[in-house]
C-alpha cells in the first residue's frame, strides 16, 4: 500500500532499515531532542537530526498543541522527514488544527471556535502569533501526512488500526481537502475513518455514569482497548486508560462493531494518544502491540520504542526521558 516510501527507505544493502518509534510530543521539544541524544541521534552545525547508522524515527503524530516549544518540534521533526531521516503520521491534534483553520464556506470553521476547542489549540495559537506564514506552511504539510502506514513488517497509527478501512479505503490514507471536508461531517465515511483512526473507538457508558477527563470536563463516554475482543468484558475492562470510576457492568452487543481485535499472528503495531499513566515504566500491552504516549504533558515521560525487525517485540527496548522536577 506504501511500498514507495519503504522503498525510499531501505539499506543499501536491500534490507528496511531500524526504526525508533515515537509516541506523542506535543510541543516538548527540550524532551524531544533528550530523546534523540539517548537513542544515538546527533544534529551536525545546518543540518538535521540524523543517526550514524541507517535508523530512522518514526514520529506517531500529536506534535502541537499544549507544550511550551511547539514551534521548534515542528521544525525538528518535519526537518527530519523532509530530510528523508524520518517518517511521520497525523495525530488528531494535527487534525484537529486543520478542520480549525478551514471554512465551512458558510461563514464559520469546520471545527467551531469554541471556548473549550479555543483552550486546547491556545498553545500553538500564542506561540505561532508572529509567524503566521510559517503556521500556513504547517497546515499545508499536516494535510499531507499519512493516517497510517503499513512498512510490511510492522505498522503505524495515531490511536487505533482497523483493517476494515485499510484494506477497504486505501484511498483515504491521505487526506485532500474534499475528504477533509466530508470528515467534519458526522455520518460520513471519511468522518468514521478519521474518528477511528485518530481518536480510537469509544463507547457510552450506561445512564448515571460520567468521570471528568484530564481537562476537567465531564465525560460520558470511554476510550476501549480496540485491541481486544469485547466478548464477556466489562466497561471496567476495556477502559483505556483504566479508571476506578468506570462500572464492572458488561459491554454490550454494540461493542463487539468497536473492537475488531488485532491477531497476536498480525505485524507489530505502534501507537499513541491514549495518555497511558507513566509510574516509573513503560509497558507492552502484548508482544505486538504497544502504546507509546505516556503523557509528557501532565508530567509523564517521552517514550520511544527501538525495533530491529523484530516480530515479538521486547520490553527492554522500550525508551524513554523525563523532566526533571
Amino acid at each position: 500500500m506504501i511500498m514507495e516510501i519503504s522503498d525510499q527507505l531501505q539499506h543499501r544493502s536491500g534490507l528496511m532499515p531500524s526504526y525508533d518509534i515515537i509516541g506523542d510530543i506535543h510541543g516538548y521539544a527540550d524532551l524531544l531532542e533528550e530523546l534523540l541524544l539517548k537513542l544515538g541521534y546527533k544534529k551536525p552545525a545546518g543540518s538535521c537530526w540524523q543517526h550514524p547508522s541507517d535508523r530512522k524515527v518514526l514520529f506517531l503524530g500529536d506534535y502541537i498543541d499544549r507544550g511550551p516549544s511547539i514551534r521548534r518540534t515542528l521544525q525538528i521533526v518535519r526537518g527530519m522527514v523532509d530530510k528523508g531521516e524520518a517518517l511521520a503520521i497525523m495525530g488528531n491534534h494535527e487534525y484537529n488544527a486543520l478542520l480549525y483553520h478551514t471554512s465551512d464556506r458558510n461563514g464559520g470553521w469546520l471545527r467551531s471556535h469554541g471556548p473549550k476547542n479555543v483552550v486546547q489549540h491556545a498553545a500553538t495559537l500564542a506561540q505561532f502569533w508572529n509567524h503566521r506564514d510559517e503556521w500556513s506552511d504547517y497546515l499545508d504539510w499536516f494535510v499531507r501526512l499519512p493516517l497510517w502506514l503499513d512498512l510490511g513488517d510492522f505498522r503505524a497509527v495515531h490511536a487505533s488500526w482497523d483493517d476494515r478501512f485499510m484494506t477497504k479505503r486505501p484511498d483515504c490514507r491521505v487526506l485532500d481537502l474534499d475528504s477533509l471536508r466530508r470528515s467534519a461531517t458526522k455520518g460520513t465515511v471519511e468522518y468514521v475513518l478519521c474518528a477511528t483512526l485518530l481518536k480510537g473507538p469509544e463507547i457510552e457508558l450506561p445512564p448515571g455514569y460520567h468521570f471528568p477527563d484530564t481537562d476537567s470536563a465531564i465525560r460520558t463516554k470511554i476510550r476501549l482497548k480496540w485491541w481486544r475482543s469485547p466478548t464477556s468484558r466489562t466497561y471496567h475492562e476495556l477502559c483505556l486508560p483504566q479508571l476506578d470510576n468506570v462500572p464492572h457492568l458488561p459491554l454490550p452487543e454494540t461493542a463487539e462493531f468497536l473492537c475488531p481485535g488485532y491477531s497476536p499472528d498480525a505485524p507489530p503495531v505502534f501507537f499513541g494518544h491514549y495518555g497511558l499513566p507513566f509510574d516509573g515504566g513503560a509497558r507492552l500491552i502484548a508482544t505486538n502491540v504497544a502504546c507509546l504516549d505516556y503523557s509528557v504533558v501532565k508530567n509523564g515521560a517521552l517514550v520511544a520504542y527501538r525495533w530491529d525487525g523484530e516480530q515479538a517485540l521486547e520490553p527492554d527496548k522500550l525508551v524513554y526521558v523525563k523532566e526533571q522536577k
